[in-house]
Formats: structure tokens, C-alpha cells, sequence
């Protein structure tokens, strides 16, 4: 482990990140209060001891990942690369041998040997040149040139590379020879890699603060299978901050129950036990939503991207109404009323996404999902309830069961289909959301933030 980080911080100087010697000192001593072989705390103690900036933060993390993984120096692949070395080191010095004039030639010969020092000196001394000029000049040629040098010398070491291997120099049997090959291809490609890489003190580290609005005008149109993960945290900071809205909405019809209109009659009455003295003060109170929600919300592979954007949906309406019970479903129903109402909403949906019991090996299956539904929660639906269907209605062919969901709405207030999926899908294959369309009382797409906060919104204010 010793020689190891030693290599390591070899590269880093090579390549311009300032190490000391302390660092390494301390960087040693505090290997024993951790677990090496765990990746995640070796690289967080070695970047909290070598990064010291921004800007050394990514120049860290790319010669990490440079070091650790392109290269590959580590205690498992050196045993597995052991029987190369010596033919690596061969073939190195086959390859020195080559008729040349350029020093970066034989940079770019050791950096595929296992030794990347001499190649990232070099990337150094150009992303340097241009910073030692003295006077402003308006062009940088320079720099250009001697990338463009070191390209050149990484082709020639390639196709040097390629003759030696067709030709097979070194007499070697054909695994051997392929090991070789994909050998030398890896390096030459860490090689280009490190000629593209450029440090600068960009600001992929700086979170791009925007406004609720900013976000869902960039984000809010975009599909949720389309996200990336960045897009993702973004647009559930968005979600997150809607459900806490809704919540203060919700929170203020009671906060305000002391304010507006005189209720003559009532305040007489109240006052009548103390002959009017004092005088207790009565309001007009708007009546409270008595209203009901049950939410069966499809988690299956077809509508993954969006699931936990609708189980936000889920967890938004828990107080916004008298009572809200939550289901999730593949093939069959599984309750999740009480994780919503006793978790936070992030430990909520981790525990529906990963610990619930919920068969995502199984296909879809909306018919067994209403028969399910009608044998154990029938009698959740009232004329106060409305229901509310998340899913793409494809069910692999089976019997869709629509006459259940007829009996459905005739016991409830309303139904309403979120569907996730383009419009120009409803129908096609093994869709039945044409026939379970019938049953409904509103059928939306909701494929992307907008559209689901507009819904939520509508159903709640």
C-alpha cells in the first residue's frame, strides 16, 4: 500500500497537483483508521489530503480515476497482469528501438509500459507554456503545436505497436498476444484521453442555483424516461418544494378559522352562558374538505422513470385531504398508506422502491391487480372518494378486468388515469387504456413535471 500511494503521488506531482510530504506522512497514519479496501473511504482520504482548492479537486479526481482505473495499478490487477510484465517490458524495448527523434515518443512508449510519469510531465509543461508567456499574444499556437506533437507520437506509437504485435516479435502464443494487444490499446486510449483533458477552474463542482420557475421552465417539458440524474435531483427539489406549498395551502384554511365574517347567531349562543359577559366572538367557517383519495400507482419497468415522481404525487396528497390510501402494483397490490403517513418523503419512497413487497420480476397485470383490489379493498371506495389510477395500462395481453373498474366508479365519487406514457402509444400492442377509458371520468398524460404539478394542483386547490 505504501509503494502504492508513493506511485500515486509521483503522478500527481508529475502532473502539477502540489503534494507534500506531510500530506503523505498523514495521509499513511490515517490508512489505519479506515478500511483500504473500501474505494469510497480510500479515495475520500486520500482527496481530503491532496486536494486543497477547487481547482485541485478535479485535477485530483481525474488523475484518480486515470491512476486507479484507466492505468489500472492496483494490488488485484498487478497479480493478474504478473505473467505480462516481463513481455510488457519486452515489448517496451522493442518499441524504443524504433527508428525516431522525438522525446514525447518515448513518453508515450513508457506511459503504455505502466509508467505515465514522463507523459504527464509533459501535458504539464503544455498547459503551462501558454501561463509563461510574458507578453499578451494573440494567438496560442504554441500550446497547439505541442499537442499536437504529442498526438503524432501517440499514432506512431500505435501503429509501432500494431507491426509488433501482427508480426509477433516477441514469438508468443496467440492469448498471449491478444492480452498484449488489448493492453496496449487501453494505454493508447488513457493517452488520448489525457491529451483531450484540459484542468481548468470550471464550475462542474458549482451548483447552478435557479428559481422554482427556472427549473420548471428548463425541466418542466422534458419527459421523465429522459432525465438524466443531475435533472433528476433538480426536478425533485422542484416536486419537493410543491408538496411543501401545498401543505402551507392546506395549513392556512385552518390557521384562518379565528378571522372573516361575524356568525351572529353563534356568538349569541356562546355568550349566553356568561349573560354576555364576556363576549365570545364566533366566525363563519368555511367547511372543510371531507373528501377521500385512494392512488393505485403501476411501479412496473414500463413507467419506472416516472414511478418515483408519482409516488411524490402519492406522498403530496397524505395532508392534503381527510384520508389518502396508497397502493403500488405490478401484478398485485401492495398497501403503503403507513410508510407514507409514519416516513419522510425521501425515506418514504426508499422504502416503497426497495423494500415493499412489490414483485418487480413479475409482468404486469392490471386485471389480477382489480380482482385484488375488489376481494380485500372494496369498501375503501364511497361517494366521497376519488380514485386515481397511475399507469401505462399495458397488460401483457391478460385480461384486463374493465368490468371491475366499472364496478369501481359506480362506488366512487370519480376516476381519474394518469398515464405516463406518449399518446400516440394508447392503444397500440398490449395497451388497454382505450378500454379502461370508458370506465373513467378523465383519462391525462402526465409524461413530464409540468403536467403533474398542474394535476396536483388542480385536484387540491
Amino acid at each position: 500500500m505504501v509503494n502504492l500511494i508513493s506511485q500515486f503521488v509521483s503522478c500527481c506531482r508529475a502532473a502539477g497537483l502540489r503534494v507534500s510530504t506531510s500530506e503523505v506522512l498523514d495521509s499513511l497514519r490515517q490508512l489505519q483508521l479506515i478500511d483500504p479496501t473500501d474505494e469510497l473511504q480510500f479515495r475520500s482520504l486520500l482527496r481530503a489530503n491532496f486536494a486543497k482548492s477547487l481547482r485541485d479537486l478535479q485535477h485530483f479526481d481525474r488523475l484518480y480515476h486515470l491512476f486507479f482505473h484507466e492505468m489500472r495499478i492496483n494490488v488485484g490487477d498487478m497479480r493478474l497482469a504478473a505473467d505480462q510484465t516481463e513481455q510488457i517490458r519486452k515489448a517496451a524495448g522493442v518499441l524504443k528501438e524504433q527508428p525516431h527523434d522525438n522525446p514525447v515518443y518515448e513518453a508515450v512508449v513508457d506511459f503504455m509500459a505502466g509508467n505515465p510519469m514522463t507523459l504527464l510531465a509533459e501535458m504539464r509543461r503544455i498547459h503551462m507554456e501558454s501561463d509563461d508567456q510574458t507578453a499578451p499574444t494573440r494567438f496560442n499556437f504554441g500550446p497547439l503545436a505541442s499537442r499536437f506533437n504529442v498526438l503524432m507520437q501517440i499514432n506512431t506509437a500505435a501503429t509501432a505497436a500494431s507491426l509488433l504485435i501482427e508480426e509477433n516479435y516477441l514469438k508468443m502464443d496467440a492469448s498471449d498476444l491478444q492480452n498484449l494487444s488489448s493492453h496496449f490499446e487501453e494505454r493508447l486510449d488513457a493517452a488520448r484521453s489525457i491529451l483531450m483533458y484540459e484542468p481548468r477552474p470550471g464550475d462542474t463542482g458549482t451548483r447552478k442555483v435557479k428559481t422554482y420557475e427556472q427549473r420548471l421552465k428548463d425541466l418542466g417539458e422534458k419527459a421523465f424516461s429522459s432525465f438524466t440524474r443531475q435533472e433528476v435531483e433538480e426536478m425533485r427539489e422542484a416536486v419537493d418544494k410543491l408538496v411543501r406549498k401545498l401543505k402551507n395551502i392546506v395549513s392556512r384554511r385552518y390557521a384562518v378559522r379565528d378571522r372573516g365574517n361575524l356568525d351572529v347567531k353563534k356568538t349569541l349562543r356562546a355568550s349566553a352562558k356568561y349573560n354576555g359577559v364576556p363576549l365570545d366572538i364566533k366566525y363563519r367557517r368555511k367547511t372543510m374538505r371531507k373528501s377521500r383519495i385512494v392512488t393505485l400507482c403501476d411501479v412496473s419497468g414500463s413507467v419506472w422513470a416516472a414511478a418515483r415522481f408519482m409516488l411524490n404525487l402519492l406522498y403530496s396528497l397524505q395532508d392534503c385531504f381527510d384520508k389518502v390510501n396508497s397502493f403500488v402494483f405490478i401484478d398485485q397490490l401492495t398497501d403503503v398508506t403507513g410508510i407514507f403517513e409514519e416516513q419522510e418523503i425521501a425515506e418514504a419512497i426508499r422504502i416503497v422502491m426497495e423494500e415493499a413487497d412489490v414483485h418487480y420480476e413479475a409482468p404486469t397485470d392490471y386485471g389480477e391487480t382489480f380482482r385484488h383490489f375488489k376481494r380485500n379493498y372494496m369498501e375503501l371506495l364511497t361517494k366521497k372518494t376519488t380514485l386515481i389510477i397511475v399507469g401505462d395500462g399495458r397488460s401483457n395481453y391478460m385480461n384486463p378486468e374493465d368490468a371491475i373498474l366499472g364496478d369501481m366508479r359506480d362506488r366512487c365519487r370519480r376516476v381519474i388515469w394518469l398515464n405516463p406514457e406518449p399518446e400516440n402509444l394508447w392503444g397500440t400492442g398490449d395497451s388497454e387504456i382505450k378500454t379502461y377509458t370508458h370506465h373513467c371520468h378523465e383519462v391525462r398524460p402526465c409524461r413530464n413535471v409540468n403536467q403533474l404539478i398542474t394535476f396536483i394542483e388542480e385536484l387540491i386547490l
